[in-house]
């Protein structure tokens, strides 16, 4: 088995009018306006993640619309007021090429009474077939199992259609599926991933899964695309937190994590390790050479350089090993065909991605990504590859 070792530079122009790939990024957008629907200039509009500290805040223009670009894929709480009026807020999701439009009617402030009015929370509307389910670090923590490092049953326990047959995940019937870390592919030449998921469920915020009616660039056999907005510090402040699990046969996951952040930097950093005597699904009820180990890293740094610039870096290191299965009555002709006796075969694997992301807004509906990357792993052929799309262009060597 070769190694394959990647370097790709994306450079990608998105307009409001429609992105051509997919990002972590979404746009709020929308209007503020009097009982009489009269815009309200001047009003000021905050965008606050729901499950961290990350925040934007911008005012209404004379017409009374306000847009905030480059927010991340999560949950939030959007609040808009002015003096002289009772503040109005309403939680959205904001999905990856979306661009929610939100209205906020002002109620001219009361002197003797408040009228408070609650909802349930809406996915915003994403404008696309696409059918995707999003899956958060909360949903990820309560699901038991699903936070393992070699776990994928934070896809198989949210996404419909999507099961694990001995050691491959499959959605809508097909095992090719595509990886990307803050809206980057990760190249990977292997028809499909084994065992676990490409970035440890533990350093997932949030998972935006897509399963089918996406454009062309991901390949007509790829039956789901997995987007992951990596855990960062803005949930954090400067604290270090450790979790630890042990059950049967001697399985333990560990992960020791750190994190913190300002107002413009957000940094975030983890180590782990995994073992177990039962890692690969066995020919036989019971487990013999079937012990598994791994350990790795991650880290995740933030930067708002000022209002329009952005600087992301994510690194996941990885170093895995499984032993293979055998059955341990190789000369019962009738349970199975070839002999297995003295097989004591192992795989190894290792896996090292680097990112580092530059987003620019240029304009009120123009975003700019500009995103080198590396990826090094186990793969069986390493490939070039160059295309020019519009308002798109990549480079893979």
């Amino acid at each position: 088995m070769r190694v394959f070792r990647g370097f790709v530079l994306s450079v990608s122009l998105f307009l409001c009018a429609g992105a051509t790939r997919a990002t972590i990024f979404g746009t709020v957008q929308g209007i503020v306006h009097d009982p009489d629907h009269r815009p309200i200039a001047g009003a000021t509009v905050t965008v606050k993640s729901a499950t961290s500290d990350w925040l934007r805040t911008t005012e209404t223009n004379q017409n009374g619309e306000f847009r905030i670009e480059a927010v991340p894929v999560g949950d939030y709480i959007v609040t808009a007021g002015k003096a002289g009026f009772d503040a109005l807020e309403e939680k959205i999701t904001v999905l990856s090429d979306s661009s929610p439009i939100l209205h906020f009617p002002l109620e001219i402030s009361g002197v003797n009474q408040k009228v408070t009015v609650s909802a349930e929370t809406e996915t915003a509307d994403a404008e696309s077939v696409t059918p995707t389910t999003l899956v958060d670090r909360n949903d990820i923590a309560r699901t038991p199992g699903a936070d393992r490092t070699n776990s994928l049953q934070m896809i198989t326990d949210y996404v419909p259609g999507a099961y694990v047959t001995h050691d491959q995940l499959h959605v809508r019937g097909g095992h090719q599926v595509s990886w990307l870390i803050d809206g980057v592919p990760i190249p990977n030449t292997n028809i499909a991933s084994n065992v676990g998921p490409q970035i440890d469920p533990q350093d997932i915020d949030y998972l935006q899964v897509m399963r089918g009616s996406y454009d062309a660039e991901y390949g007509d056999r790829t039956y789901g695309v997995f987007n992951v907005v990596p855990r960062n510090g803005f949930n954090r402040n400067n604290d270090a937190e450790l979790v630890t699990s042990f059950g049967n046969f001697y399985q333990t996951n560990d992960e020791l994590n750190f994190g913190g952040h300002t107002d413009r930097f957000a940094y975030f950093a983890a180590l782990n390790g995994n073992r177990s005597n039962l890692g690969v699904q066995t020919p036989v009820s019971q487990a013999f050479h079937d012990a598994e180990n791994g350990y790795g890293g991650f880290a995740s740094l933030i930067f708002h350089a000022d209002p329009k610039d952005q600087l992301r870096f994510v690194t996941s290191l990885r170093r895995d090993y499984y032993q293979i299965p055998y059955d341990p009555n190789p000369n019962d002709s009738e349970s199975q065909q070839f002999n297995s006796s003295g097989l004591r075969d192992g795989q190894h694997e290792a896996d090292a991605v680097v990112d580092f992301s530059w987003v620019r807004t240029i304009r009120s509906n123009m975003l700019l990504t500009v995103s080198p990357f590396y990826h090094h792993n186990s793969a069986n052929y390493a490939g070039v590859k160059a295309s020019l799309e519009p308002a798109e262009l990549w480079w893979i060597f």
